[in-house]
């Protein structure tokens, strides 16, 4: 009988270390998914005025050079 009794106690903490690790590997699944996508990355580029880099989007373009701000445009292409 006390065989049966240590056999029974053995299947349960068995069972609840498989419980507590079984639990675990989902918390870990559930927090990696859960991380937002990371934005895109976007080339940046060197205002030809004051050399200050910024996104390509926020850029002016103007005579295949890239500026900051109208100003630094009007700035160096009147130096130019």
């Amino acid at each position: 009988m006390i065989y049966l009794i240590k056999l029974l106690l053995l299947a349960a903490v068995v069972w609840l270390i498989y419980s507590i690790l079984k639990n675990y590997a989902r918390s870990v699944d559930r927090d990696e998914t859960d991380v937002p996508a990371t934005p895109e990355q976007e080339d940046m580029v060197r205002c030809a005025q004051c050399g200050v880099h910024l996104p390509k989007s926020e850029s002016i373009l103007s005579r295949g050079e890239f500026y900051c701000s109208e100003e630094h445009r009007r700035q160096h292409q009147g130096n130019s």
